[in-house]
C-alpha cells in the first residue's frame, strides 16, 4: 500500500526488504547511514543489517528517550556522518521511534545543506504521527521541540512487524494519536478505534487496517497545508496543553510518554471546547471516561499551574502573547486559532481531575 506525500512516498509494509531493495536500486552507489537508540539498536537493526545492501551500513547509536532529543545528540550524529566521509548524496536511514525521526530529519536537513533521510518508524506513535509530514526538531531548555525544521523524507517505510517489540504502555500511547485522529476526522472512524479490543495481545491486522487510516487522515491535512499556516492546525488537536503536560513530567518522578500526555491534554481541550464552542457535555464525559480507562488521571498539583501555564505561552501555535488552541464543536468538527485566557485554562487544570458539568458561557469561569 502506497500513499504520496508532497514529495515523499510513504510505504505501507508487508516486505520490509523488498521495499529496501527497490529504493537501493533508485539510489544506487550511495552510502548508506543508519541511526538508531539503544532500544531499535537491540531490537530492530539486527533484522535491518540483513538485508541486502545494507550488510556494510555503517551504524551511528544514540541514547533512547525523550530527554535525549537535544542538540548534543544531533552533534553527536554530525561527527560521526562527517568523521566517516558522509557526503551530500549519502543517505540517512532513521530506524526508531518519533525521537529518532524528529532528530535524525533535523540532523539530515543541516548537514551539507541536507541530505537524503529515510524514515523507517518502530513505534505505532512515529508510524501514525512523528514520520509523516515533514516536521523535524529538537528539545531545546526543557521545550518541546523548540528547534527544528520542516523537511520532507523521501520515503517513510511503515513495517507493522516491529510493533511486535513494543510493551503496552508505547503501543497506547501511539494509539492516543490515533484517537486524536478519529476526533479531528469523523465520529465513525473515532468510533472504530474505541471499538477496536486493547489487550495484552494486540491484533495486529486490525490494527495495520487502522494505522493505515490514520496516515490517510494526517497526510490529508499535510498536503493541503504543508507549513501549518491554517487546515494543518487542527492537527494540533490536545497538544497544547499536551506538549506541556509532556515537558512538566520531566521535572518529576512520573515523566510522560508523548501519547499519554497527549490524551490528557485532550481530555482538557474538550472542556475547552464545551466552554468556547459548546461541545457536547454527554460526549465530553464518554470520551473522558475512555481515556482514563486507558491513560489514568493527570495528576497536576495546583502549585504547578504556574509552571505548566509558562510552559504553554511557549508553543509555537501562539501569536501576539495568546494561548492557541485547536477546539472541537463536535467530533469532526474542528475550529482553529482559538483564544483562551488564563483564567479559562487554570479553571481546566481544576477540572481535569474530576467529572463535573460544564457550563457553556464564559460567565463560568
Amino acid at each position: 500500500m502506497q500513499i504520496s506525500s508532497l514529495n515523499s512516498i510513504i510505504l505501507i509494509s508487508n516486505n520490509l526488504e523488498e521495499n529496501i531493495q527497490k529504493i537501493q536500486e533508485k539510489f544506487p552507489d550511495r552510502r548508506i547511514f543508519i541511526l538508531t537508540d539503544e532500544n531499535t539498536f537491540e531490537h530492530c537493526l539486527p533484522f535491518v543489517l540483513n538485508i541486502e545492501g545494507l550488510h556494510e551500513a555503517s551504524v551511528i547509536t544514540i541514547a533512547s528517550g525523550e530527554l535525549n532529543k537535544t542538540i548534543e545528540s544531533v552533534i553527536k550524529v554530525w561527527s560521526y556522518l562527517s568523521s566517516r566521509g558522509a557526503d551530500r548524496n549519502s543517505i540517512l536511514i532513521n530506524l526508531g521511534g518519533g525521537m529518532i525521526s524528529d532528530l535524525g530529519g533535523f540532523a539530515a536537513s543541516a548537514f551539507k545543506r541536507g541530505i537524503l533521510f529515510i524514515n523507517i518508524p518502530t513505534t505505532l506513535l512515529a508510524q501514525v504521527d512523528a514520520s509523516v509530514g515533514g516536521k523535524t526538531g529538537i528539545n531545546f531548555q526543557g521545550l518541546k521541540n523548540e528547534i527544528g525544521a520542516f523537511k520532507i523524507p523521501e520515503y517513510v517505510i511503515v513495517y507493522s512487524g516491529f510493533l511486535k517489540t513494543l510493551d503496552r504502555r508505547n503501543l497506547l500511547s501511539g494509539y492516543a494519536e490515533m484517537l486524536k485522529h478519529g476526533l479531528i476526522y469523523s465520529e465513525e472512524h473515532y468510533n472504530k478505534l474505541t471499538q477496536f479490543e486493547i489487550v495484552d495481545e494486540w491484533d495486529m491486522e486490525k490494527l495495520t487496517n487502522l494505522i493505515w487510516k490514520s496516515i490517510f487522515i494526517k497526510n490529508d491535512f499535510v498536503q493541503n497545508d504543508p507549513l501549518e499556516k491554517n487546515k494543518r492546525k487542527v492537527l494540533n488537536f490536545g497538544h497544547t496543553f499536551g506538549h506541556a503536560f509532556e515537558s512538566y513530567s520531566y521535572s518529576t518522578n512520573k515523566p510522560l510518554y508523548h501519547g499519554e500526555a497527549v490524551a490528557h491534554g485532550m481530555i482538557c481541550e474538550l472542556y475547552l471546547s464545551a466552554l468556547k464552542l459548546k461541545f457536547p457535555e454527554p460526549l465530553l464525559k464518554d470520551i473522558k471516561a475512555y481515556m482514563e480507562t486507558n491513560y489514568g488521571v493527570f495528576e497536576l498539583p495546583e502549585s504547578a499551574f504556574e509552571t505548566v501555564f509558562e510552559l504553554m505561552t511557549h508553543d509555537k501555535k501562539n501569536e501576539q502573547d495568546k494561548i492557541n488552541f485547536t477546539l472541537l464543536k463536535n467530533i469532526g468538527i474542528p475550529e482553529i486559532n482559538v483564544n483562551c485566557t488564563k483564567a479559562e485554562i487554570f479553571d481546566v487544570f481544576k477540572r481535569i481531575q474530576k467529572v463535573e458539568t460544564v457550563t457553556n458561557s464564559a460567565d463560568a469561569i
